[in-house]
């Protein structure tokens, strides 16, 4: 083989390992990030199971809500139809005559009764008395307000329950309660916030359980189903202060670690989370801390990026609907609003 020949081999051979290291690095950079899984001690690396434990995220000190001490119904958003008695029942009376549903189309149906001990209304319980009943249906929710079916439909089945018990209901005029349903559906329509943050990848993917990890490190948790978290509220009980969501299908693959994702949604839903929360602050930071450490961006739904003074547009807009809602007996976190906006 003739020099010539010789260097054109080697020119080719180095050409072929170049092209070889790029694509390997090219691979490399497109793998979906996974999580950190290991650590380095005298003998190299030693493997380690992957843990949700999360460190605990400092973004500053918040409330705690002090649970309400409220009756489920509610004149505000409910309508009500008192029930005469002759004589006290017991609960397991009043239990055995329930409606076997507690909707009227898609509002929530419910019964109480005043305990003769305490003199307090709760949902009937075994082995109480009663010296009174009322039965309710919801004027309002996101499904929209009562109509007129819907207030027959619970007339008809409070009706059947004081048959049953003995009862006799003495029920609302029903424009009147029709009118007060759409009036209520309107202001949940006026006031109803739920906000909405997307951090895309910048260059590389990520896997499910590489944003699990990271979301754990700031106080997320996972939730009832697959590709959801959730940041549990101070108070027991309670909706999460904000959720993490992404793409389900990824979450339940055989092996997670192989799906490729490039983006996930945070969420606050307002009225459902106590103002002492301070969510839409913690949202801030947690979505700030995930682009930080993922390499991502904050966007909108539309995916446009979000500046700061965008951020404080919408807190201040966040204070007045606070405000607002408090003036109105419907603070966010409430049993009231959260039965209303649901």
């Amino acid at each position: 083989m003739s020099p010539l020949q010789m260097g054109l081999a080697a020119l080719g051979c180095a050409l072929l390992l170049a092209m070889l290291a790029y694509y390997l690095w090219l691979a490399t950079k497109n793998r979906p990030r996974k999580p950190f899984t290991g650590s380095v001690d005298g003998r190299g690396f030693v493997a380690q199971e992957p843990t949700l434990e999360t460190d605990g995220f400092e973004g500053g000190d918040f409330a705690i809500p002090v649970p309400e001490k409220k009756p489920g119904l509610d004149a505000l958003i409910d309508v009500i139809a008192p029930i005469g008695l002759e004589a006290q029942v017991s609960g397991d009376a009043v239990l055995a005559a329930l409606p076997p549903t507690r909707r009227v189309g898609s509002k929530p149906f419910a019964v109480e009764g005043l305990n003769a001990t305490s003199e307090r209304w709760e949902a009937p319980v075994a082995g109480q008395r009663y010296s009174q009943l009322q039965a309710g249906v919801q004027l309002a929710n996101r499904a929209g307000a009562l109509n007129d079916i819907e207030f027959s439909e619970f007339v008809m089945k409070t009706q059947s329950f004081c048959d049953a018990l003995g009862g006799t209901p003495d029920f609302p005029e029903m424009r009147h309660e029709i009118n007060r349903a759409r009036e209520l559906d309107q202001f949940a329509n006026d006031h109803d916030a739920q906000l909405g943050f997307v951090l895309r990848a910048r260059r590389a993917a990520w896997s499910p359980s590489y944003i699990q990890q990271m979301a754990a490190r700031l106080g997320f948790v996972l939730g009832s189903t697959a590709g959801r978290m959730v940041v549990p509220a101070s108070l027991a009980g309670a909706a999460p202060v904000l959720s993490l969501g992404f793409d389900t299908q990824a979450a339940l693959a055989d092996d997670p670690t192989l799906s490729a994702l490039r983006e996930l949604t945070l969420s606050l839903d307002v009225a459902q989370v106590n103002r002492g929360e301070n969510a839409f602050a913690r949202m801030r930071e947690i979505a700030a801390a995930m682009a930080r450490d993922m390499d991502g961006v904050v966007a909108d739904d539309n995916g446009m990026p979000l500046p700061s003074d965008a951020m404080e547009v919408i807190a201040g807009e966040l204070e007045r609907l606070y405000d607002t809602l408090d003036q109105h007996e419907l603070s966010a976190g409430s049993n009231l609003a959260r039965r209303l906006f649901s």
